[in-house]
């Protein structure tokens, strides 16, 4: 098979979206190099410095389009899709060109979340319209469309009437550098360079209302927990608050803010921390709780949505709203040796259903499904 892929987040995205996008090329190139891989990219230019694998080809618009490159991605690809002969194009982030069905090229789409459908206080107006018309009509127009969760595939049945049999779900993985124990050298390392602390609690995620940061906050201040909390991602607003209840609470000094991480500094990062807390009030999969597992740390999240799907029984699960349970399940994580051993074996158990082999293969089912 010849298939496309659309390159925007692959080569100009670092969040969990270019990540995605970016990992979905590497294992097909890597696992099935049978077939013809092409990024459409909208513009040159690769600021992630991303390493293309050997034999996959980049296509950017042409003539005109390049003076209306965004425009070209959204609106205006069919031509480039017919011309370059794909049998599949997919969409790797929540949208597919508008005129898709005019190139005569079978479309797969990947909806990560509708958090802005749910949520909507925590989205301007005009990006829950934008979002909604890019990414429902992708849903109409594509012959397949691939959920990261069974979560994220009930959300699309329920919101926006989607059938649930044009529907797969295809689960992520995290990057395959968790796997692998980084030594003492490297963690020595990685606590001089961002200057961590003996013991601490990690969050990962952007800094944000929906990850709920403040409940780990507010449960080590209310209960008194001896214990430090660094905290990995990029500030928002939120973050000021965050920081100002804990000033006001004498946390000032063990709230630590660690942003620009290096993504090859995380596994020592992750090891080396007591424990993960997550206590996201949503999301459509949450990468940073397989990345706890496949690190071997106690996981604390929240009940609900997808976390179940995938912490599995190998997580601490609280009330999004309850500091009390959060202070408990810190106390069990941080005190609890036999727990802490349980949770690790069966955090590598559930964690190896996302390893990539499984992955790849699911993905490739849809591909051949067309």
């Amino acid at each position: 098979m010849r298939i496309g892929f659309d390159a925007k987040r692959v080569f100009f995205n670092r969040s969990g979206l270019g990540a995605y996008s970016r990992d979905s090329v590497e294992l097909l190139s890597r696992y099935c190099p049978g077939h013809e891989y092409l990024l459409f990219s909208p513009k040159e230019g690769n600021p992630v410095g991303f390493a293309v694998p050997e034999g996959v080809r980049t296509l950017y618009p042409e003539g005109v389009s390049r003076r209306f490159s965004s425009l070209w991605r959204s609106y205006a690809m069919s031509g480039s899709l017919r011309r370059a002969g794909l049998d599949i194009y997919h969409g790797l982030s929540n949208e597919l060109p508008a005129d898709i069905r005019r190139s005569g090229v079978r479309s797969v789409v990947t909806i990560h979340d509708l958090i802005f459908v749910r949520y909507p206080r925590l989205y301007r107006p005009a990006d829950r319209w934008l979002y909604t018309r890019k990414y429902a009509g992708s849903c109409r127009n594509a012959d397949r469309i691939i959920a990261i969760s069974g979560q994220t595939r009930n959300d699309l049945v329920e919101f926006w009437g989607v059938p649930s049999e044009k529907i797969d779900v295809v689960y992520q993985g995290c990057n395959p550098i968790f796997y692998d124990r980084a030594d003492d050298g490297e963690r020595r390392r990685v606590r001089m360079k961002y200057g961590l602390p003996g013991h601490y609690l990690l969050s990962v995620g952007t800094v944000e209302e929906r990850k709920n940061l403040l409940l780990a906050v507010r449960a080590i201040a209310e209960n008194g927990l001896d214990t430090e909390l660094v905290v990995c991602g990029r500030r928002t607003p939120y973050a000021d608050r965050v920081e100002s209840y804990a000033a006001g609470h004498g946390l000032a000094d063990r709230i630590h803010f660690l942003t620009g991480v290096e993504t090859s500094d995380l596994p020592a990062l992750y090891q080396m921390a007591d424990a993960l807390v997550y206590a996201s009030l949503f999301e459509g999969f949450g990468i940073p709780i397989l990345e706890g597992l496949n690190s071997g740390i106690p996981v604390i999240t929240t009940r609900g949505g997808v976390f179940v799907e995938t912490g599995g029984d190998a997580c601490l699960y609280v009330d999004p709203a309850s500091t009390e349970e959060m202070a408990d399940a810190i106390g069990r994580a941080l005190g609890d040796t036999a727990l802490r051993a349980e949770l690790a074996e069966r955090g590598y158990r559930h964690a190896a259903r996302f390893r990539q082999e499984h992955i790849v293969a699911s993905l490739m089912r849809v591909y051949q499904s067309l």
